[in-house]
């Protein structure tokens, strides 16, 4: 080569070499000559080199965190992983010796020779490269290596942007002679501190495999099917051929025309026959066992890890659930970056609260009577399980396939990202009315007020155009429908006098807007939201003209409180389990315990409970639901249970019967199932699945689940109700006998009942007289009092035998449960 040639390859490059030299990694006598050619003297960088720091900080790796369910046998079941940079750290007993030695073998053969920087090595490439003008080679050993790896990880730490990795990536690894003389002086001081067995360890837990694969045991399973212990030979020397290139030697391209299955992944096989060749030239393997793995076909079987939500198939609504409580929650971290990067890098095993025996209950439920699509319906339906006493969600379920790929999401309607069981930040949904599911909160608020399950109202329906509603939410304490309002019942039954109890059983609307126009309208959406219900839409953009952000704050008219505010499953789901523990209110809790990698426990965001609902109030409405769900519109689900448990419920059915409830609880087990127009208004009533209605599917849903609910953990006593709110205050029923009926109608009026003509009875008192009430003596504030008045059709009583209060079979109980049933 003329020495012109060589002059201009060495042009800003022997400095390197001088620098090299000053480091004391070279030997002076091999680089002699490189010196004379630089013109630099060794003892002008001496100084340098030893300035230069030889400590280098190895923070933890970026590992991928794993998110568990529970199996029925008590076992883990992985649900996905979330990650930067695809990787499990693994030790020296994990990984074996064919690994060990083709890393060695086909990187750095001195490897257990040199003191950090390989003396021949180095000399070769800068010769060879800069001298001779051949291929540019490495030379940089193992430990070179894994600084190199350790400085680019310690860059494109906690950062999450593609773009700002790019850009740290490309900072830490600018080809410098000061970046590669430090690196030097790193190895050197690296190998002083730890044994080779670690820093090689510390090589193949850090290195690239190509993509967003790292590390030797990420790279196995996913490269081979198989584990960095089980690599046989021919699998270990392919695995270590990619860490050479990794863009080039990858094998999960197969198209790849110079490494594919065309040729036979001939580019990945020519590196590792080389690096074969190497061990057998090394003593590694023996002839034999080169001669076979020379032999073997490079045949990768890709296994694709479980990355992100959309790999828990229906269970990938629950997986988000779990991912935006890790991302939201000030406990992970104190902005969103940092709580990201906490959850793609730090490696935990995060165990979930979702048990997998009842989520694939409730997944069959929801498959077995809701399909995914319908070409006329934009069908949704959805069953969520919590746990009273604790909020963890049991079971998380809907009639899709979680995905967040926008072509799967505009090519198959099967797929959303909408969580219909959550609300709009937990899973992008802004709800659905839960029609008569929500009277319970007027239930309570009427036991919260001193109200008796036996009090009665006026059922009738009527217009309430005009009428006043207390709130004490608003300036003045009240508000008045200006409109016309006049609600209906579904089943058409107005009666005059209901009970609490009696509205509770049969749903009526009327008798639950009587019941609601006596208590604090402010009070019932206090109520409900105490028990962890708000509007679905919190944050969400409700007006896009406008740009008005949904509050999440309850609407409280009058109409309301049947059940027109758009709220999500789950809130539902926690508000049944507060009544089912005693009035103890859990805020939903979806991570369990978490594991760093190191197998430490890591803290996790405490379970926020409170008691809400005095006890009697709780046990007096478990109580009233107890009956609905048994005996009133919670039938078909109550028939359907096996095994039982004691279990209070209340169905919901919005208008035209475009969304349909069943919730319900035992004291184990809270459930939400739900069937529901995710756009549009088809009336379920109207529309036929299976030969039967739409309608009828949640009482499919909800006993499926709830029996297996049953079969785990059963179900204990529900508690006594008080006494005092079921009778209620008792108030004398004013004595009417020998009154005319007008009089006495508006005697008993002014004494605040209803009156109802109960026709004439033979008497010997004056005809048209009152005869005797039902009930006497005592009756509930408001109950209707039945006045039976005489045909005169018998002869005048004797004295003292007059018929007075308390004729007629009256048990003067103030219409209790046993009556209003």
């Amino acid at each position: 080569m003329p020495v012109s040639s060589i002059g201009g390859r060495l042009g800003g490059l022997l400095g390197f070499v001088g620098m090299s030299v000053a480091a004391g990694v070279l030997a002076t006598v091999a680089v002699t000559p490189a010196i004379a050619l630089s013109g630099v003297a060794a003892s002008s960088t001496i100084g340098i080199f030893e300035d230069l720091p030889d400590y280098l900080e190895i923070q933890p790796l970026s590992q991928r965190t794993n998110v568990y369910a529970t199996n029925p046998d008590g076992s883990t079941h992985l649900l996905a992983y979330f990650y930067n940079q695809n990787r499990i750290e693994v030790g020296p007993d994990q990984v074996n010796g064919f690994v060990k030695n083709a890393a060695v073998a086909g990187e750095d053969p001195r490897y257990y020779d040199h003191g950090g920087v390989d003396l021949q090595g180095t000399v070769r490439a800068i010769v060879n490269t800069y001298i001779l003008g051949g291929s540019v080679q490495g030379g940089s050993s193992i430990t070179q290596q894994y600084v190199k790896n350790v400085n680019i990880q310690n860059a494109i730490r906690n950062l999450t942007d593609q773009a700002e990795i790019t850009a740290a990536y490309e900072q830490a690894t600018a080809t410098t002679e000061s970046r590669k003389v430090q690196e030097m002086k790193y190895a050197i001081g690296l190998e002083k501190r730890y044994t080779k067995d670690e820093v090689l360890m510390g090589y193949l837990n850090i290195a690239g495999f190509g993509g967003n694969v790292y590390g030797i045991e990420a790279a196995a399973n996913y490269y081979f099917g198989t584990t960095a212990a089980d690599a046989s030979l021919p699998q270990a020397a392919s695995l270590l051929a990619i860490v050479n290139n990794p863009e080039r030697f990858r094998l999960d391209r197969p198209d790849d025309p110079d490494n594919g299955t065309a040729n036979a992944y001939a580019a990945n096989q020519a590196r590792r026959d080389y690096i074969l060749g190497s061990m057998l030239a090394e003593r590694m393997i023996t002839q034999q066992e080169y001669d076979d793995a020379i032999a073997a076909p490079v045949e990768p079987n890709i296994v694709q890890p479980t990355a992100g939500c959309g790999y828990a198939g229906q269970a990938g609504f629950f997986c988000d659930y779990v991912r935006r409580a890790f991302t939201t929650d000030d406990f992970f971290g104190a902005t969103d970056d940092e709580r990201l990067s906490a959850l793609l890098t730090s490696g935990y095993d995060v165990y979930t609260t979702l048990d997998m025996e009842l989520q694939s209950v409730a997944e069959r439920a929801i498959n077995d009577n809701v399909p995914m699509t319908l070409a006329d319906f934009d069908i949704g339906a959805s069953v969520v399980t919590v746990e009273p006493g604790t909020g963890k969600i049991r079971a998380m379920a809907q009639n899709k396939i979680y995905s967040e790929d926008p072509e799967v999401l505009a090519a198959d309607g099967r797929y959303t990202a909408v969580n219909y069981n959550a609300d709009y930040p937990m899973g992008g949904s802004r709800g659905f009315q839960p029609g008569s599911t929500y009277k319970i909160f007027t239930l309570l608020e009427w036991l919260k007020e001193g109200h008796s399950l036996g009090e009665t109202v006026d059922g009738r329906v009527r217009d309430w155009q005009g009428s006043t509603w207390r709130d004490s939410c608003v300036d003045g304490g009240s508000i008045t429908v200006g409109e016309s309002y006049r609600p209906r019942n579904d089943e058409g039954d107005s009666p005059n006098s209901i009970s609490a109890l009696q509205s509770t059983v049969t749903s009526k609307n009327t008798g639950f807007l009587a019941m609601a126009n006596q208590l604090d309208l402010c009070g019932i959406r206090d109520t409900a939201a105490s028990m962890g219900v708000h509007r679905a839409d919190t944050g969400a953009v409700v007006d896009a003209a406008t740009g008005e952000v949904g509050t999440g704050e309850l609407l409280k008219n009058p109409a309301d409180t049947l059940g027109t505010n758009e709220v999500a499953p789950l809130q539902m789901a926690g508000a049944f389990a507060t009544i089912a523990a005693n009035g103890v209110y859990c805020e939903p809790v979806a991570i369990e315990r978490i594991v760093a990698s190191d197998g430490t426990e890591v803290a996790v965001p405490p379970s926020e409970c409170s008691q809400v609902l005095d006890p009697a109030v709780a046990s007096t409405a478990a109580f009233a639901l107890q009956s609905a769900f048994e005996s009133g519109t919670g039938a078909s689900s109550s028939s359907r249970l096996s095994p039982s448990a004691p279990t209070f419920g209340k169905t919901g059915t919005t208008d035209d019967a475009y969304a349909t409830w069943m919730s319900g609880a035992t004291t184990k087990a809270a459930t939400v199932s739900g069937v529901y127009n995710v756009t549009g208004f088809v009336n379920q009533r109207e529309y036929r699945l299976g030969g039967e209605q739409v309608a009828v599917k949640r009482h499919r849903i909800f006993p499926a689940v709830m029996s297996v609910a049953n079969a785990k953990w059963g179900g204990d006593a529900l508690p006594e109700p008080s006494q005092a709110l079921v009778r209620g205050r008792q108030v004398t029923v004013p004595d009417t006998t020998g009154l005319t009926l007008d009089v006495a109608t508006s005697v008993l009026v002014g004494a605040g009942f209803t009156v109802r003509d109960g026709g004439a009875r033979d008497s010997g008192l004056p005809a048209g007289t009152v005869v005797a009430t039902e009930p006497g003596g005592g009756a509930s504030p408001g109950a209707e009092i039945t006045v039976y008045t005489s045909n005169g059709s018998q002869s005048a009583p004797a004295p003292g035998q007059g018929q007075g209060q308390g004729q007629g079979g009256q048990t003067g109980d103030g219409g209790g449960p046993g009556d209003s049933d």
